[in-house]
């Protein structure tokens, strides 16, 4: 007999704080709890009991378990979340942007993401799941129900662990349960409710007071029909468990200790004073009550774990599909299992107790030829042994004493899980492979041991991966060319890391074994790695020592072929190449873009998108191409490409001047980067927020970025071009201070000629140009060999370079000359408004002192822009210099905004423009003057004014332009 409560007794207090919960996520305030407790104490009783309400809500539900098949599965509770959430809810993947696809780790209906894919992290795939929550509870609140989580892989609780810390603003539940004992999942859960993140529900056994209630549920009949003295005893055996107590009690009917009876269940003459060994002895008793077959099919089940699918055993026995249904429906067998709630045609046993029970009265002997038998049985039914089912049969035959094929198969599962973004469950697999080998064939272990080293620092365990390898006993048997191609993974490995120290001393060990006379195929990897260090390495030539590396990889790269080494060659050749050749530059991108086409790597195929975008932009200026990087990041399911590029499209707004949008961007992609602990990226995006600052004039943005950027490890040496050149130099100048901005430009030369980048805006190639013809520090022939390079020929730059030209031209008296640079420089200056206004207040100041040009045309223009803009100290000292220059200077009265750049840029005042819409209606000077409450006299002064700025003829003309424009002053908005 299996007795279970039909309610839940002595929970009123948890259930009530769940309801709250559930609430409060239905409202947006998502969070996380969890029921911690001993085992049997009715943690996933209280867990269906939420979701019994979320579903009487209409929450969306996912629901997952930490013990699938017993092994520890990356990522499995998550996968069954997903998947029962998409039985009951159809979810729109486009609407999840390019997480859609990192999903497809856990849904292969949604693709497969690419091996070669950086949003492999576990992080990424985190937000993916943090975002597929917030979609499908919108509107509804959400629910997900892992149990079992003391049961979970390492990725799985870094999943649940980033969730914990970001689903307040959410309308999302997280609901876990955790056995009472030590456990990484109980320190997540306890180190989160520290920080005030979760909530920990410790549930207590029952009191007495409680028993009778359930005991009387478990039997059908009102708790006081129960003898007080049985229910003594069963609180004295249980100590108030609930699982134990319904055990116990079904002991006790089965055992003839309690009896029922026309008077009701009455205990039996002279029970014993406790029933110590009473649970113990039922579930043995029912074990032995089953048939040969039956065991035997639990038994089967049970080498797997908690679940079995009914496929596997009843392959593993033999049995017919009628005696198979007919043992599982049976009544001795439904004591012990019941068919799984989420998963169709897999069973489960009632308790973990009951499982180990089975295999505890299995004889040593028979448990290795049943784990043959089970593992035969897995081979057939799933012959390619997919996704969990590798490390199912690895196991099985490490229980059937196979050592040999259950280290393949745990080797074969840590590369499936590396591949999946599990690396810390990848070294576990790997681990236990490496062990198991240690005797087997040198380069089986070879493969291992090299996969363990990618493990090993994608988790971030680089120290031990460097111990690893240079542990002679651990390398015993390897050829040095073998050795070497493990040298250099683990040198790529340090470079990722950022350990240059130890990637160099990696990439000196393996070119030792190589010798000199290795093959290029073989050193190729090992070049493309000393590229990249040598980037990352100050120093005057380490350009030239990264482009030949490089360039020889490339070579071989294409002709192995070697594609991945290829496509890194080309890329970063691409960026080597720039200073000299920017058509150059495209062309080794397009070729990167070309390999990782033809050889299916999309994640390489984007990232040479990007880079051909962002030469797009840096030549001519546009972001088409960088548009459809983001677009394919998008479908490919490159997160991170996905934030590069749109960094790349954030500064690329910002030199255009178009800041509202630059910001957006930013903010988007920052809230992103920073919740994913993207360093690198995080940096890079908050050095674009103080570029944002500093076009705008605004220094404490600008500096407090800067303190961001810094807090986040970044190094202003080894960015003093985008720090000092980009940001610093263009704060200053839109300040008024010259030394100060003078300064900083100096400052990002210096560094940019003490240690070659590949960043290409510090200013050498442009505004230092201007600012130093201004000064009268460089005469032509310097200015040409700055400008006679191929880097000058940069769009931004460009214009700075035409704007100086002009200068030098002014002052050496070619005036039509100067005047030609300046109007070519505005042109090519067209996109970007904020440095082309700042460059003709600037070149101004030169053609007034020498007299050429249309100062004082350029500085209304200026003086107008950097007034709308909000730049007081530009505008003021474009008012200024106007002053000088004996001009009538634009009063900033309240209405100035309205009247049209095209007339304000003339100098048109508010009252003149108010003046020029009354001639739409051909009004005498004394209608006008009327309505305006001014003299005619006065009317007159604008009129003739008003012909003047606008080059009309007359008053007629001017009348009429008055009332073609009329329409469009009145419906268009003035910027």
């Amino acid at each position: 007999m299996h007795c279970r409560s039909r309610i839940i007794v002595g929970r009123d207090a948890e259930l009530g704080t769940l309801r709250d919960m559930l609430e409060a996520a239905r409202a947006g305030n998502g969070g996380a709890v969890f029921l911690v407790g001993e085992a049997g104490i009715g943690k996933s009783r209280l867990a269906a009991a939420a979701v019994e309400l979320g579903y009487t809500a209409e929450m969306s539900l996912l629901r997952g378990r930490g013990s699938t098949l017993g092994a520890g599965v990356p990522l499995r509770p998550l996968t069954e979340a997903v998947l029962s959430l998409l039985r009951s809810t159809p979810v729109d993947v486009a609407a999840l942007g390019p997480y859609g696809p990192v999903l497809g780790r856990l849904v292969p209906d949604w693709g497969t993401p690419p091996a070669d894919q950086e949003g492999g992290s576990v992080v990424i795939l985190a937000e993916a799941v943090l975002r597929l929550t917030g979609l499908a509870g919108r509107d509804r609140g959400c629910l997900m129900v892992l149990d079992d989580l003391q049961d979970a892989d390492a990725e799985t609780l870094m999943v649940v662990e980033y969730l914990i810390d970001n689903l307040d603003q959410q309308p999302t539940l997280l609901l876990g349960t955790i056995r009472a004992d030590d456990s990484p999942a109980i320190e997540v859960a306890r180190a989160a409710a520290r920080r005030g993140r979760c909530t920990l529900i410790a549930l207590d056994r029952l009191g007495s007071d409680d028993l009778p209630a359930m005991a009387g549920s478990c039997l059908g009949v009102a708790g006081e029909e129960l003898p007080a003295a049985a229910t003594e005893l069963l609180w004295g055996s249980s100590g108030g468990n609930p699982f134990l107590i319904e055990e116990i009690l079904a002991a006790m009917v089965e055992n003839g200790l309690l009896l029922p009876g026309a008077q009701g269940w009455q205990l039996a003459p002279q029970p014993p004073a406790t029933l110590p060994a009473a649970f113990t002895r039922s579930m043995a008793h029912r074990i032995e009550k089953l048939g040969p077959q039956a065991r035997q099919l639990l038994s089967c089940g049970a080498l797997m774990g908690q679940r079995f699918p009914v496929a596997v055993v009843q392959t593993a026995t033999g049995l017919s599909d009628r005696d198979l249904l007919n043992h599982l429906h049976g009544d001795l067998v439904a004591q012990l299992v019941m068919p799984d709630d989420q998963l169709t045609d897999w069973y489960a046993f009632r308790h973990r107790v009951t499982q180990e029970s089975l295999l505890a009265l299995v004889e040593p002997a028979d448990r290795m030829e049943l784990a043959r038998t089970v593992a035969d049985a897995v081979a057939k039914v799933h012959p390619d042994l997919p996704g969990e089912w590798c490390q199912i049969s690895a196991t099985l035959h490490l229980d059937a004493g196979d050592t040999a094929t259950a280290g393949r198969l745990f080797a074969e599962a840590g590369r499936r899980a590396l591949a999946q973004g599990a690396p810390t469950s990848a070294v576990a697999l790997l681990d236990q492979a490496w062990e198991l080998q240690a005797d087997g064939a040198a380069e089986a272990r070879a493969d291992t041991l090299e996969t363990l080293l990618q493990a090993l620092g994608e988790a971030g365990l680089v120290k031990r991966a460097l111990d690893l390898v240079s542990s002679p006993d651990q390398v015993a048997g390897l050829d040095p060319r073998r050795r070497a191609q493990l040298h250099t993974r683990l040198a790529w490995t340090a470079v990722v890391a950022g350990q240059l120290t130890d990637a160099s001393a990696q990439v000196e060990i393996a070119r030792e074994l190589l010798g000199a006379d290795a093959p290029a195929e073989e050193t190729a990897p090992v070049d493309i790695v000393a590229a990249h260090l040598a980037l990352d390495t100050p120093g005057q030539d380490q350009l030239s020592v990264a482009e030949t590396l490089a360039r020889r990889a490339a070579t071989v790269g294409a002709a192995v072929p070697l594609p991945v080494v290829a496509c890194q060659a080309w890329q970063l050749l691409g960026a080597l190449v720039r200073h000299r050749d920017p058509a150059e530059a495209t062309r080794c991108l397009e070729q990167a873009r070309s390999i990782a086409a033809e050889h299916d790597l999309p994640i390489w195929e984007v990232h040479a998108l990007i880079r051909l975008g962002n030469d797009d932009a840096l030549r001519h200026g546009t972001l088409d191409r960088l548009e459809e990087a983001r677009e394919r990041a998008r479908q490919t399911g490159a997160v991170t490409a996905r934030q590069q590029a749109e960094a790349s499209i954030a500064l690329h707004l910002i030199m255009r001047g178009d800041y509202l949008s630059a910001r957006d961007l930013i903010d988007q992609v920052l809230t992103a980067t920073t919740r994913l602990k993207l360093i690198e990226t995080t940096q890079y995006v908050l050095l674009l927020r103080a570029v944002l600052g500093a076009h705008q004039g605004r220094r404490a943005e600008m500096e407090h970025a800067l303190v961001e950027f810094r807090r986040w490890g970044g190094d202003d040496g080894l960015h003093a071009q985008r720090v000092h050149g980009l940001a610093g130099t263009f704060c200053a100048l839109l300040e008024e201070d010259r030394p100060r901005a003078l300064a900083e430009l100096s400052r990002a030369v210096e560094a940019e000629e003490t240690s070659p980048t590949v960043f290409h805006l510090g200013g050498r190639l442009g505004l230092q140009l201007l600012l130093r013809a201004m000064a009268g520090e460089i005469d032509w022939e310097a200015y040409q060999a700055v400008t006679g390079t191929p880097a000058s020929r940069l769009r931004w730059d460009r214009q700075f370079a035409l704007f100086a030209q002009a200068v030098l031209l002014g002052r050496s008296g070619r005036h039509e000359a100067a005047t030609a640079a300046v109007a070519e420089a505005v042109q090519v200056g067209d996109l970007y408004a904020m440095g082309r206004h700042l460059a003709l207040r600037l070149v101004a100041e030169s053609a007034l002192a020498d007299g050429w040009g249309t100062p004082v045309e350029w500085l209304r223009v200026a003086e107008d822009y950097f007034h709308q803009a909000d730049v007081a100290p530009v505008a003021g000292a474009c008012r200024t210099l106007l002053r000088q220059a004996g001009a009538r200077v634009a009063q900033r009265r309240r209405g100035a905004a309205e009247i049209p750049p095209a007339l304000r840029t003339t100098g048109v005042t508010v009252r003149e423009f108010e003046v020029l819409r009354l001639l739409t209606g051909r009004l005498s000077n004394r209608e006008i003057a009327e309505r305006l409450h001014l003299s005619p006299r006065t009317v007159e002064r604008h009129v003739s004014s008003l012909i003047t700025k606008t080059g009309l003829p007359n008053r007629i003309a001017l009348s009429d332009f008055a009332a073609g424009a009329q329409e469009e002053w009145t419906v268009r908005p003035v910027n």
